[in-house]
């Protein structure tokens, strides 16, 4: 025990009622076990898992311990059937259970060594793509009673949200709906869609449970309408789904011009000091800003509020004028940093453009060096983008500053297509503006750390994240040539997205030869090792294989991924992510691969670590996503040492 566990442990005395975070004796399962209570394993983002079992030198015997496969899974194909499925789910291990959601919305509640079912719930929500194209889920939530009463329902919930805005409760041992949350255990989130309300505020990402509060953000309709809702996050009660706070994240003046800059992903706490950290995305139009050219400051930002009042306590913008659609799209990871003898309370900000932003998570401040560096300057009528941009200079950025070149091989094997369309399109480096040509844009919105972030080992301060290399083309079409062109057929196809209301529609399509392949040089992905004190980049390898018309492409290329890493104790990564269907264990000190194993589809969310009965177990959904492949699946999988 250290001595956050025992400040920890006199917080929980001192609450009312208390919900799992970091260190707390409720992350504890009801045997000792160690638990996996929330969507990056604690409430500090860190992903860390203190279970010893599994080692570097015993990996290689990990076997299959259990598996079971939901029927939940659709490809899309059917017709009036439902859209393709989208399963990010990382499942919770707490209260001696398996908890994990579904894409059709079901709850499944499973037996942790077996994989046998103990209850099932069914939202019965509505199977369509409301918001987006595809089902998806990441997760569920869990609170519970500070000092559950025996037989009394509802001590310990489970929460799951749905497309259409409604969040259910759910008695964690029963799975019956706790009646008193909501209405009769649902809670109407959309209720409080009353600026711009064109669509639901989907509830993709389960909400982040801290003392006796939900902090729920929301899921919107990505590039199709230039006023879309404000992005707004809700703190409600955990028993009764009172409201009790909600966070603007657009001054309100702005409302009719824009919209969004949510809060789609993860959050994380620090307990020790009451602040909520809110990784907010984007606002609308995603990639035009003519039109709401006033300061949005905590647009595209890491953003610090109380969790009582949801007053905002700092915020640190990473993308000033967002014109890429660069979304912070992960839960900041706090670190204790030592450094010249002390400890400097700190956190690592991932985003999509590979940078790491370390700031001091009391202030605000930089830790390591960001300078504002000049950016090159809009084209486009009506548009002005930023002067200048946050550029982190330590840690090293996880993908390189310039385009990596066009690739010969896709160069050759297209007769030249790349480098023809390379020359035809505006490319000034990072923060290239979308243009009326085309504008290269890398990394793009695609590329870098996606919405996983990283992973922390706290005892050496080693953190490690995947990134991908990605290169895409941003077009930007005057409204009435959008509007014929859109109207075409097979216009679905070729990448064009409206942005109703904006001067311009966009077209956005990834670089690829008309035979899909990259037009440029790989690495494609790569998983990096920092020491976080230093901010010293400690290694980097290729992560991942390619996998296309039935081939592995070598491993030197490494793969575009999805989803996040684990980190032991023992110094294992457990991770899964990679477009070739496999989950790794690889070596926190080398980069080098311990044990893979082929699973059903890309496993693209963080895995869950668990010990129950003695036993060390890693789990992965294996659902799929069809960024990375056209491949589904509905895989639930553990494994273990063998006995």
């Amino acid at each position: 025990m250290n001595w956050r566990l025992l400040a920890l442990a006199a917080l929980a005395a001192a609450s009312p009622s208390l919900a799992y975070s970091a260190d707390q004796p409720g992350s504890k399962a009801g045997d000792g076990s160690q638990a996996w209570y929330t969507f990056t394993g604690q409430l500090n983002g860190q992903k860390y898992a203190t279970a010893d079992q599994i080692t570097p030198d015993n990996a290689a015997k990990l076997q299959t311990a259990w598996q079971l496969h939901t029927g939940d899974i659709s490809d899309g194909s059917k017709k009036d059937g439902p859209p393709s499925t989208v399963w990010s789910a990382t499942p919770l291990f707490v209260n001696d259970t398996v908890y994990v959601s579904t894409p059709f919305y079901r709850v499944l509640a499973v037996e942790p060594d077996t994989g046998k079912i103990k209850w099932t719930f069914d939202s019965k929500s509505i199977l369509k793509g409301l918001t987006q194209g595809e089902l998806k889920t990441r997760g569920v939530a869990y609170w519970q009673a500070e000092t559950p009463v025996a037989g009394e329902a509802c001590q310990k919930i489970i929460y799951i949200g749905t497309m259409d805005a409604h969040l259910f409760a759910l008695d964690a041992d029963s799975g019956a709906p706790c009646t008193s949350f909501g209405e009769n255990g649902v809670l109407d989130v959309n209720q409080w869609n009353t600026v711009n309300g064109k669509w639901p505020l989907s509830l993709l990402q389960p909400p982040t449970v801290y003392k006796n509060q939900l902090f729920i953000g929301w899921a919107g309709k990505d590039w199709a309408e230039a006023v879309q809702p404000p992005g707004s996050v809700f703190a409600v009660d955990a028993q009764s789904g009172k409201l009790n706070w909600k966070f603007n994240a657009i001054p309100p003046d702005l409302d009719p011009k824009t919209g969004t800059s949510n809060v789609w992903t993860s959050m994380s706490v620090d307990t020790d000091n009451n602040l909520l950290f809110l990784p907010v995305s984007s606002p609308s139009p995603d990639f035009f800003g003519g039109d709401r050219t006033a300061p949005m400051p905590l647009s595209t930002s890491v953003t610090a509020l109380n969790t009582d009042t949801g007053a905002v306590v700092w915020s640190y913008q990473i993308v000033h004028h967002d014109i890429w659609d660069y979304d912070t799209n992960s839960a900041p990871v706090l670190v204790d940093m030592r450094q010249d003898g002390k400890t400097v309370p700190a956190l690592v900000a991932s985003t999509k453009e590979g940078f790491l932003f370390v700031l001091n998570r009391l202030t605000g401040k930089p830790i390591f060096p960001i300078e504002e560096k000049l950016v090159p300057a809009s084209d486009v009528p009506g548009e002005q983008a930023a002067a200048t941009q946050p550029w982190p200079t330590t840690p090293e950025a996880t993908t390189p500053d310039q385009f990596p070149g066009i690739s010969a091989l896709a160069d050759l094997s297209s007769g030249g297509y790349c480098s023809r369309t390379m020359a035809g399109l505006r490319y000034d480096g990072r923060f290239t503006p979308p243009s009326l040509k085309g504008s290269l844009a890398y990394p793009a919105t695609a590329g870098g750390v996606e919405w996983g972030g990283g992973a922390l080992d706290p005892t050496t301060n080693t953190y490690v994240v995947n990134s991908s290399s990605v290169a895409q083309i941003y077009k930007l079409i005057p409204r009435a040539d959008y509007d014929k062109l859109s109207a075409a057929p097979g216009a679905s196809e070729q990448g064009y997205f409206p942005m109703t209301g904006a001067p311009y529609g966009l077209q956005l399509t990834t670089f690829l030869n008309p035979l899909s392949m990259p037009c440029w040089n790989g690495p494609y992905g790569t998983l990096s090792s920092y020491d976080m004190n230093t901010g010293k980049l400690l290694w980097r390898e290729p992560f991942g294989q390619v996998q296309k018309w039935g081939f592995y492409m070598p491993e030197s290329w490494g793969s575009v991924t999805i989803g996040a890493p684990v980190i032991t104790k023992t110094g294992v990564i457990f991770i899964g992510a990679s477009m070739d269907s496999r989950v790794r264990a690889i070596d926190l000190k080398t980069g080098k691969v311990l044990w893979t194993s082929l699973v059903d589809a890309p496993a693209v969310s963080e895995p869950a670590v668990y010990t129950y009965k003695g036993k060390q177990y890693v789990l992965f959904t294996a659902g799929g996503n069809s960024i990375l492949e056209p491949k589904v699946g509905d895989q639930l999988i553990a494994f273990t040492l063998p006995n």
